[in-house]
């Protein structure tokens, strides 16, 4: 039985959103309605930051009622305040010979449990962002810390594959999806919501709804920071994240290469203008060692990112090298930082994130706790 957006309107309809009984749909805070091939139906509501708390139980009525609908295979609800019921696309510009005002601030309901959250960036593809993550994750970790990894790349989710993991999250309470967990650290993504193969066809608000759910609907409990893969770009995903709930930083990721830093400077600028701290550049890729005549080669070029740390006044965390070994332990579902935490390779992500954790906190990293070994 196939769901149309008239079929859902018309269940909106009965959900009231003030006293006086006006209706969702009658409301003007209803997005476009978006109904999948597979009856997945996803919508957002608009709404000012300070109303989150009045309107959630709405949100979940709303959610229930469609899910409740004979044929639905799915719902994906969203609060979010892009764009207010009230409130212009564009801030007016300021008056002649006054300075523009300052961005606003980062609003949005915290994750209980959660102390920061922290985006993994990137202004484009293939910049190794994903195994810059996990690595980062483990070696946070590994410094005694809890942690906690959300892998927002709807489009193509990577963390599933990086850590080994497989299987479907389970439902503890209502909708609430426990994580999985590898390595010690919590995991969510959406690679494991859907079939490997399966591509996601999703216009932007089925995104940012997705994102709010596995942020706000996992039981993610006490954590000292979580770190979320953002998917490349600087598009509907960032903005969400930046408001559906307060990042304490972003972290951008680059090669040194020319075309590379280009997309990243549009990073550090999204980022910056939905006020969300740059707490650092990560060069990735930044130099190859030969292993048969130990020759150095900057295969993507090297210093590009630390440069333009200094020219963008930002700080700058760390080089990571072009490694096989970075590789193979990646594509094994092992990350290097957790299959050999001495190793040379681990103590640079060590390094990095220990810098990440004080640029976080003003503080350096907790160290891990001893380990009893009995001979």
């Amino acid at each position: 039985m196939a769901i149309t957006r008239d079929d859902v309107l018309a269940v909106l309809s009965t959900v009231t959103v003030d006293a006086a009984g006006t209706t969702l749909p009658a409301s003007g805070r209803l997005s476009q309605v978006v109904v999948d091939p597979t009856n997945r139906v996803m919508f957002s509501i608009l709404i000012d930051p300070s109303e989150a708390e009045r309107f959630e139980p709405i949100r979940r009525r709303a959610e229930g009622a469609i899910l409740a609908t004979p044929g639905v295979s799915g719902v994906f609800a969203s609060l979010t305040s892009e764009r207010g019921p009230n409130q212009p696309a564009q801030p007016p510009p300021p008056a002649p010979g006054r300075p523009a005002a300052p961005p606003p601030p980062r609003t949005g309901p915290a994750l209980p449990g959660v102390r920061h959250i922290v985006a993994v960036a990137s202004g484009k593809g293939g910049v190794g962002k994903s195994t810059t993550a996990c690595n980062l994750a483990l070696a946070l970790s590994a410094q005694g810390l809890k942690v906690g990894l959300l892998d927002a790349d709807i489009y193509g989710p990577s963390v599933p594959k990086l850590f080994g993991l497989s299987g479907k999250p389970k439902v503890i309470e209502e909708r609430l999806l426990a994580p999985m967990e590898g390595f010690g650290i919590k995991v969510m993504s959406i690679g494991f919501l859907i079939e490997p193969e399966t591509a996601m066809i999703w216009r932007g608000p089925m995104v940012q709804s997705a994102i709010t759910q596995m942020l706000r609907e996992v039981a993610w409990g006490e954590l000292d920071i979580l770190i979320v893969d953002m998917p490349p770009g600087t598009g509907d995903a960032q903005l969400t994240m930046a408001q559906a709930t307060p990042l304490s930083g972003a972290v951008i990721v680059s090669t040194p290469q020319d075309l590379a830093l280009i997309d990243a400077r549009r990073g550090v600028t999204m980022f910056r203008k939905v006020a969300v701290p740059i707490l650092g550049v990560i060069e990735n890729m930044a130099t190859f060692v030969c292993p048969h005549c130990g020759t150095a080669s900057h295969i993507f070029g090297h210093g590009g990112a630390r440069a333009e740390a200094e020219r963008l006044e930002v700080p700058f965390l760390g080089e990571v090298p072009l490694n096989m070994t970075i590789r193979e332990t990646s594509d094994a579902g092992r990350p290097v930082v957790a299959v050999d935490p001495d190793g040379p390779h681990a103590q640079i992500y060590r390094g990095i994130a220990a810098k990440l954790w004080g640029n976080l906190t003003g503080g350096p990293a907790p160290r891990a706790a001893p380990r009893i070994v009995i001979e």
